[in-house]
């Protein structure tokens, strides 16, 4: 419904446009609104024991609408007569709504032939402004209900949150643009905006921090999964106790169901250290769990660890902070050090340091904001702190991150740069070869001829001016090269014969080195080691230079076959 809309035609102007937009921001609220009313309703029915009207079914809907914005509701019905705040917000039940009003403003800028364009800005306040008065009517509606909103809470978080929303949507319509900046920013801020290296370092700290807090939720659920499968009887033993035939069964399981989330947030927070609060009297960290629990019957809840000290169990949780940190410095180094990249282009130990400890910061911010969202308070007295505390938690993944985020990824990078390094990082002299260039490799570093008359590196030259081998660690050896395939494998220098030639020599280059030494003949070499099986060797590459053989190799010069006399 709120992609496909009715056309509008260039005549009508603005403010139809304008009209439009805002139709889309109340369409969007209104099917989060219809979708937990419709589910509300359903249970209503499918209860057989339920004392409540129809308008009592509709109230209910009403407040879990607004819950799920994260607007504090005020429950009146309470056994003591006091009325009680309820605050916790089910995260799963708050994705609805956030994800409604982001689709109706990121479509409120879809171009269109037969409608006029609409600037974001309009887009934007239009989208929010339609959405927030249905917001006021079901406010309004619910007032004197069991579940009336606490009238602060419409503002923040409930308004905030919404403009958020509509916000990521228009800037997702855009195209999701960086920048540019206001004017009132400094030039130096403008000026690293326009380098691309600013701008990749900050997708890399959003992509590190983004990682580093899905990989603190996700542990955080394992925590969770684990304790309840540890404790599976106290889990079933509370479900079965809070409902009574199969319509309450479905309830429990679908409220238990939309605060997952919540209770991936709360085994975050325990592995991270601060863990949180079951009421104003009682905490629960690895270390301990102190004090006396306010807990009332439900499953999620009975998956807490025993009371008293920790156990190496319970210390075990630390290893979601370390994964988490690990992370960090993985996506900053894919950043930092790709794999596709030179060497060169890595960037400094300063820049990689920076963009860890960059990313360490959005993932504790990441995780302070998930944290006040996933707690609050679920009544009066000791029921009056419930979760994790919010700047505790933020500072803890901070912390975490920072300390094995930002050595970690130093050393990733150290380790990538090595690699890509090959020999050259520990052998003294070798010259890494490349696929382009491995035949010119050779070719100038097994011979080492540059001129005729000229030794190559690493040979002496003796007193008739030829150059003789010497045992050096520059230039490759004749048997390091891997020969041509398909020749005559068993060709190649007989141990002890004095026509064989010497390692180093120009006879042990290929026909154009040789060539290019001219005439010059090597001196008889020791016994030549034989080569590997697997390496073919082509036998012209151990072939004499004499004066015969200046006239064989080249085809165009060579004389008739088999008219020479050998003699001569």
């Amino acid at each position: 419904m709120t992609e496909n809309s009715p056309s509008l035609s260039a005549e009508q102007g603005r403010s139809a446009v304008l009209a439009f937009a805002l139709l889309r921001g109340a369409v969007a609220a209104g099917l989060g609104l219809g979708s937990i009313a419709v589910l509300v309703l359903a249970l209503w029915i499918s209860s057989p024991t339920s004392d409540s009207s129809i308008g009592g079914a509709f109230h209910a809907a009403a407040g879990l609408w607004l819950l799920a914005h994260g607007a504090e509701l005020i429950r009146a019905d309470t056994l003591s007569g006091v009325p009680a705040p309820v605050g916790l917000v089910p995260l799963l039940l708050a994705v609805v709504p956030v994800w409604l009003v982001h689709r109706a403003a990121r479509d409120a800028l879809v171009s269109d032939e037969e409608r006029p364009a609409l600037a974001a800005e309009g887009a934007f306040v239009m989208v929010v402004g339609g959405y927030l008065l249905v917001g006021a009517a079901v406010a309004c509606y619910g007032w004197d209900g069991p579940l009336s909103v606490h009238p602060p809470s419409l503002l923040f978080p409930s308004a905030v949150v919404v403009a958020g929303a509509a916000a990521a949507g228009v800037w997702t319509a855009a195209g999701r643009p960086v920048g540019p900046l206001p004017s009132w920013a400094p030039v130096s801020l403008h000026e690293a905006l326009g380098r691309s290296r600013f701008r990749e370092c900050a997708g890399t700290v959003c992509r590190s921090a983004a990682a580093g807090v899905t990989v603190l939720l996700g542990g955080g659920a394992l925590l969770v999964a684990v304790a309840l499968v540890w404790h599976a009887q106290p889990a079933q033993h509370s479900f079965v106790q809070l409902s009574g035939d199969w319509a309450g069964r479905v309830a429990v399981f679908l409220l238990a169901l939309v605060l997952v989330p919540n209770a991936a947030v709360w085994g975050a927070a325990y592995g991270l250290g601060p863990g949180f609060a079951l009421g104003t009297a009682s905490t629960v960290t690895p270390l301990a769990f102190s004090g006396r629990p306010a807990l009332p019957g439900f499953p999620l809840l009975a998956a807490v660890p025993a009371a008293g000290p920790g156990t190496a169990l319970n210390w075990s949780a630390v290893a979601v902070p370390v994964a988490a940190g690990v992370t960090v410095a993985w996506f900053t180094v894919r950043g930092a050090a790709p794999s596709h990249a030179a060497p060169e282009e890595a960037w400094s130990l300063r820049e990689t340091a920076l963009a860890a400890a960059l990313g360490a910061v959005g993932c504790g911010a990441g995780t302070a904001v998930l944290a006040a969202a996933a707690g609050g308070p679920l009544g009066t007295r000791a029921l009056a702190e419930f979760g994790p505390v919010w700047w505790l938690t933020g500072a803890a993944a901070l912390v975490w991150t920072a300390l094995l985020g930002v050595p970690g990824a130093l050393l990733l990078r150290a380790w990538r740069l090595r690699e890509r390094g090959g020999v050259a990082w520990w052998r003294v002299g070798a010259v890494p070869v490349t696929a382009e260039g491995e035949e010119a490799a050779y070719v100038a570093g097994a011979s080492g001829v540059a001129a005729p008359g000229k030794a190559a590196e690493g040979e002496s030259v003796s007193e008739s001016g030829e150059a003789s081998p010497e045992s050096s660690s520059g230039g490759r050896r004749w048997w390091q090269r891997s020969g041509r395939r398909g020749g005559d494998e068993a060709a190649g220098p007989v141990p002890g014969d004095e026509s064989a030639p010497s390692a180093g020599s120009p006879e042990s280059t290929p026909v154009a080195a040789s060539l290019a030494v001219g005439t010059a003949s090597a001196p008889a070499a020791p016994a030549a080691r034989m080569p590997a099986p697997d390496e073919g060797l082509a036998p012209y590459d151990f072939l004499p230079t004499g004066p015969w053989h200046e006239r064989t190799a080249r085809p165009e010069e060579a004389g008739p076959s088999g008219t020479e006399d050998p003699s001569s």
